[in-house]
């Protein structure tokens, strides 16, 4: 009974949260058309009502951040179910060097300095791991669109076809003449270092209820999301991965394998004053036909309150929220992923990207994760060193598209 209870409360939080972001978006579009009729009547909107529109926007986005929140608190399992009680399973040696630092029933080590087995740490139980990459799965916003793959090597090499098979029809008894072969390409991803140290004391490990596990999950979840999504978007790809804005930029039309084609909004800086559609019209356009089922935007909070105040030529939103707490929002009917690390913006920014990231990136984790307990460093804490390898890149230059602030 406690338990329906708990759900019942849940599904009405969520609904009641959802009830409010809604009213809140009507208001919006309110204030929102007394702007645009101010402007149209006198060149120029009151000083007071792009300030109330700038108060509600911020709201808009601060009660969508949480319905995302209250929607992956939800989303986890209810202390007592039998899932809960599945991820509750520790590896028994593995809790022991946890809470004790008593490594002998570990068998599987990594040494970091050769000949010096203690400093490599132990590689933590597929259960461990299964646990942060889920919450990380969950915190990241590139890992909720982007493919993962997992690999045991230091560097992940995959062929690709750059085009030029070719291919025709036959009746069933004629003969087949032969195809042009594809021509392949070959891209790598390479592995790099990213680590966490948490720190906790003895007390709270000697807790028996303490799930060892969930704690480093939660503990490393944060920092290690936040450092892979800048990367993700970003990254250099040395001693990082590489994210998706650091390829040679191109405009569109001359686009070649290896680049990244890019739409022009015409307008240095910002959108188009008289047509701000028509640039996210032709982003969307850009990637081929194929790519467009599973494309979405992707753009910071700034940039979507910049676009949540657009009208299509019939005067509807062209942004419109979720159906529901934990959807995505959406930009023309795609959804629009928010990811803090994309640039405001500004003169020349690679501000707003769309396509299929499924198709287009790759995030590679190298499997396993490290930890070294460390009661010495700065005690009376434990420090947790916790390390995990991972790459990333653009493994499809067609399915992802980019929007340049500028006039070309």
């Amino acid at each position: 009974m406690k338990k329906e209870t708990k759900m019942t409360r849940a599904q009405t939080t969520a609904k009641s949260g959802m009830e409010e972001f809604l009213c809140a978006f009507d208001a919006f579009k309110e204030v929102n058309d007394q702007r645009l009729l101010e402007i149209e009547q006198k060149q120029c909107a009151d000083v007071l009502t792009e300030e109330k529109l700038k108060r509600i926007d911020a709201a808009l986005t601060e009660q969508k951040a949480a319905l995302d929140r209250l929607a992956r608190r939800d989303a986890q399992p209810i202390a007592g179910s039998h899932q809960d009680q599945v991820q509750m399973k520790t590896n028994p040696a593995w809790d022991r060097y946890m809470r004790s630092g008593d490594a002998s029933h570990l068998v599987e080590q990594k040494a970091l300095s050769a000949g010096i087995d203690a400093d490599g740490g132990y590689v933590a139980p597929a259960e461990t791991q299964a646990q942060i990459d889920r919450l990380l799965a969950e915190a990241s916003p590139i890992r909720a669109i982007a493919s993962v793959q997992q690999t045991r090597s230091g560097n992940l090499r995959k062929p690709v076809s750059l085009g030029g098979a070719s291919s025709g029809w036959v009746s069933e008894t004629a003969s087949r003449p032969e195809t042009d072969s594809p021509t392949l390409g070959m891209i790598e991803f390479p592995m790099a270092e990213i680590y966490a140290m948490p720190a906790t004391t003895q007390t709270l490990l000697d807790d028996a209820v303490l799930d060892v596990d969930q704690w480093l999950a939660e503990e490393v979840r944060d920092v290690l999301a936040t450092q892979e999504t800048t990367a993700f978007v970003a990254g250099d790809g040395v001693s990082q991965p590489r994210g998706f804005l650091s390829y040679t930029n191109v405009a569109q039309d001359v686009h070649a394998w290896g680049q990244m084609g890019y739409i022009a909004t015409g307008t240095d800086g910002a959108f188009d004053a008289s047509n701000p559609m028509d640039a996210i019209l032709d982003l969307i356009y850009a990637p081929a036909s194929a790519y467009r089922p599973n494309a979405r935007f992707v753009m910071n909070r700034r940039t979507v309150s910049a676009v949540r105040k657009f009208k299509d030529a019939d005067g509807n939103y062209i942004w419109q929220p979720g159906a529901g707490a934990g959807q995505p929002s959406t930009l023309l009917g795609y959804p629009v992923t928010e990811v803090e690390d994309m640039p405001d913006i500004a003169s020349n920014s690679f501000s707003i990207a769309f396509g299929d990231f499924r198709r287009g990136y790759l995030i590679v984790d190298r499997a396993g994760i490290n930890v070294v307990r460390d009661p010495y460093s700065s005690k009376p804490y434990i420090l947790f060193y916790t390390t995990k390898r991972v790459g990333g890149g653009v493994q499809d230059f067609n399915a992802i598209k980019l929007l340049r602030f500028a006039i070309s």
